[in-house]
């Protein structure tokens, strides 16, 4: 299938690897251009890299944390037309929610929800005019069915959940589609963190613990990076037009809903 995007450029954020990665790497593949962003500029640096040699695409790195105004601003600099903008940042750490404090909530927030949402609005009125725009959000599986020791994340990520949902609507008209993928279990560092964390609790080894994670899957695995790419190019795509404002659930079939 043709996506119809070539030639667009797309800002792609936490891209020096895992889901992030996986997103840039399947839009060079559709020929669109690539701007990422993460904050270690050496890996970030290996995976423009990578995805240039792999492609043959136009990638720009850009160094910084893209939950400051400065990261932000260093970010849209390098892509000052953005047709795509793949939101995405490393959640929360896991916990009990009594021990966390205020400023691990706005920290939370910052990354979660408020950022996303800062990003968006410096983009969409430029997609606007040019009647064409493409956002997606990297969410969780936790916004339909929360986990309990990542309540930070639950709570930052379905607050711009909700906020999308709205927005969304509103800037359908236009050719601008505003959709959330949902990440159930992909094999990516904050996996096999939480689970390092799940494990030492359950008394279990991580590899033990990894291994009944799977075997309670419908699908007995991990995804992977690449699979969860494509589906967001595809999001990003010309024929996603009519999909807006919903929630792409990618975890194996382990939600057990008929919706």
């Amino acid at each position: 299938m043709d996506l119809g995007i070539k030639g667009k450029t797309a800002l792609v954020c936490a891209a020096s690897k895992g889901l992030g990665k996986g997103c840039a790497m399947s839009l060079a593949r559709e020929g669109v251009n690539v701007v990422i962003t993460a904050r270690g500029r050496e890996a970030l640096e290996a995976t423009a890299e990578e995805i240039r040699k792999a492609t043959g695409a136009k990638v720009t790195a850009v160094a910084g944390d893209i939950t400051t105004p400065e990261g932000r601003a260093a970010a849209l600099k390098a892509c000052p037309q953005t047709d795509i903008l793949v939101n995405n940042a490393g959640g929360p750490p896991p916990g009990d929610f009594r021990n966390w404090r205020r400023d691990d909530w706005i920290k939370a927030l910052d990354g979660n929800m408020l950022t996303p949402i800062e990003l968006i609005k410096s983009v969409i009125d430029g997609m606007i005019e040019r009647r064409f725009g493409r956002i997606v959000n990297i969410t969780s599986g936790a916004v339909k069915m929360p986990i309990p020791e990542l309540g930070m994340s639950n709570g930052a990520r379905t607050g711009l959940t909700g906020f999308v949902a709205g927005l969304s609507r509103s800037v359908a008209q236009h050719n601008v589609t505003i959709n959330n993928l949902l990440p159930g279990p992909f094999d990516t560092d904050r996996l096999r963190s939480n689970m390092a964390f799940n494990a030492k609790k359950a008394g279990k080894t991580p590899e033990e613990f990894a291994k009944s994670r799977m075997e309670a899957n419908p699908s007995k695995r991990f995804g992977t990076v690449e699979e969860f790419g494509d589906a967001c190019a595809f999001l990003c795509g010309a024929p996603a037009g009519y999909i807006v404002g919903q929630n792409l659930l990618l975890d194996g079939g382990a939600f057990p809903g008929t919706f």
